[in-house]
């Protein structure tokens, strides 16, 4: 497995057309059901057409990793009829869409602490990635059960476990492995949207010199289009990770 760094040390050499990691916060479903005076699960179920569709435009673009956020960890915070909702929307949605993804080369992976998930869920996220590891197209991961902070404890916490010598002081390469996301990328681009303008405890570690974009459509009426104007706004932006805009201008 290929092991990217985890913190922005080394300069990309070329900044591509498009996004190679794209990372979204699918922010807006209950409200969008609301809007429309039907139940909060009527908009989850609509979200999941939102995200079907953004992973076609994303594989059709060459975006080479979708990283979405699902469920955080205070997700369980909710009513506990959403949350049982959510739990069987995910495992109705995985075991119904696994085969599609794998016969697309899209390689699937779930991130974030599986404790809470039941014993059917887990086997079946793990025969899925299975299923789909030696796919060389996107690569989707799901954070479901995910937070931020809990990636880098975690990661700590099993760093120090395979190196106990490394008690007192440790560097940034040495946690890169363990981190939910050291097999991709940092993200060039988040989107969230919703309305709401934070990340919500979401990959706080890879987003360090991420683009954040901002959109205040519901998530069920995000599609391609809208991830487009996503992409558009991207070019735009200057991405000079600590440098100057004259340095930019030297090495081109």
């Amino acid at each position: 497995m290929a092991i990217f760094s985890s913190s922005t040390k080394e300069i990309p050499q070329e900044i591509a057309t498009v996004p190679r990691h794209i990372a979204v916060i699918m922010d807006g479903n209950g409200r969008w059901a609301k809007k429309r005076m039907m139940p909060r699960i009527f908009g989850h179920k609509r979200g999941v057409e939102a995200l079907r569709e953004t992973v076609r435009a994303c594989d059709a673009l060459g975006v080479g990793y979708l990283t979405v956020f699902a469920f955080s960890n205070e997700n369980w915070r909710r009513p506990q009829d959403e949350v049982s909702f959510l739990m069987g929307l995910f495992l109705k949605v995985l075991s119904g869409e696994i085969t599609r993804m794998h016969d697309n080369n899209i390689r699937l992976k779930i991130i974030g602490n599986r404790e809470h998930f039941s014993p059917e869920l887990i086997a079946l996220i793990d025969a899925a990635e299975v299923k789909t590891a030696e796919n060389t197209g996107l690569t989707l991961s799901i954070a479901a059960d995910y937070g931020g902070r809990w990636d880098v404890m975690h990661a700590t916490h099993c760093l120090l476990a395979d190196h106990p010598e490394l008690s007192t002081t440790f560097a940034e390469e040495d946690l890169t492995p363990y981190l939910a996301m050291a097999y991709a990328p940092e993200p060039d681009l988040f989107i969230r949207t919703g309305g709401e303008q934070r990340i919500s405890n979401f990959l706080l570690w890879q987003l360090a010199y991420t683009e954040l974009y901002f959109s205040d459509m519901l998530w069920p009426d995000f599609d391609r289009h809208a991830l487009a104007a996503a992409i558009d706004w991207y070019h735009g932006r200057e991405r000079r990770f600590g440098r100057i805009s004259e340095q930019l201008q030297s090495s081109c």
